[in-house]
């Protein structure tokens, strides 16, 4: 009876991890979370989510969750994205606090330790601030980049050093189950609900597998999704460019209209209304390309689909029908 009371007292830890590309790092990876709840002394859950990684992780998944029942594995249908895999897996959490991390052990599972002490002093949300990245020079430039085009468009000030990383408690992860829109950014919705955060430095750990999903490409298609569902300041600036488009246009008419009968000086030739005309035209298409983006974004919402389709389980037999 002592027993069950003092297990029912203990501090449950989920810890969430999207799987993909990094299959040879999950053994060493439990192995490692395990060592650091015991060091917590706290229950812990691990959800290993996997986004169809190309090396098919699932096998080595359900592997560990026979050595574990408390390793617990998703398997999605097909790849979402990381940041709906991690929906995924925050949609099953069972914890008091909820950690959420990448696969490839760059964040360092006993920096874990840090985020929950740092968390107990009253803080919803601890973040690990990756001040030294182990990434290549490229990959710290892009992330640099997103955050500044992020900030620009948002009004908002991000720190690049932030990834996925963090503590969350469980208040937070049930307010932030209630977000479903489509295009999603774990820290940037964590940041929005206006929860106590705070951040601490951490060490980077170098990649031990695989390499980094997150193309230039697919940063940049990132950027367009997160800034389109989070700011309508590229409307703002298209009306303010028309607006300025259409000053400058009227004041040059102004200054032909003086020219040709004051100065007796008519204008030559039809190059410039050409160039204009091509011009305002580019500009209009553009404006429409950035209005269509907006209106793209709301058909997927109203579609009303689920984030992601879940295929098997760790704790289930593989379904009879699958939805792709």
């Amino acid at each position: 009876m002592v027993c069950e009371k003092v297990a029912a007292s203990r501090t449950m830890i989920s810890i969430v991890v999207p799987v993909y590309g990094c299959k040879a790092c999950l053994a060493e990876l439990c192995e490692r979370l395990k060592q650091t709840m015991a060091e917590l002394q706290s229950d812990y859950e691990i959800i290993l989510v996997n986004d169809q990684s190309p090396d098919d992780p699932w096998k080595t998944i359900k592997q560990l969750h026979d050595l574990d029942s408390k390793v617990k594995g998703i398997n999605l249908s097909r790849n979402f994205g990381q940041h709906t895999a991690i929906t995924a897996g925050l949609d099953q959490t069972r914890g008091d606090w909820v950690v959420v991390m990448d696969c490839d052990l760059q964040d360092r599972p006993e920096d874990i330790k840090l985020l929950f002490n740092k968390a107990k002093e009253g803080y919803d949300v601890v973040f690990g601030s990756r001040k030294v990245r182990q990434d290549h020079f490229l990959k710290r430039l892009s992330s640099k980049l997103f955050y500044k085009v992020y900030d620009y468009f948002t009004d908002e000030t991000s720190d690049h050093t932030i990834a996925n990383f963090s503590i969350s408690r469980k208040i937070v992860i049930e307010n932030f189950r209630r977000m479903r829109e489509q295009n999603r950014f774990y820290p940037l919705f964590l940041k929005w609900m206006g929860f106590r955060i705070t951040r601490i430095p951490v060490n980077h750990g170098r990649r031990e597998e695989g390499k980094s999903s997150y193309s230039l490409k697919k940063l940049i298609t990132l950027a367009t999704d997160v800034i389109i569902s989070q700011s309508n300041k590229p409307l703002r600036l298209s009306i303010q460019f028309g607006f300025f488009i259409s000053l400058f246009s009227f004041l040059y008419g102004l200054w032909l209209i003086f020219k040709y009968f004051m100065l007796a000086d008519p204008v030559q030739g039809w190059t410039s209304v050409m160039v204009s005309i091509y011009f305002i035209g580019g500009l209009i298409f553009f404006n429409f390309g950035i209005l269509g983006l907006y209106i793209g974004k709301v058909f997927n919402e109203i579609k009303g689909r689920p984030l992601y389709i879940i295929r098997e389980t760790t704790d289930d037999d593989e379904v009879d029908e699958v939805i792709e």
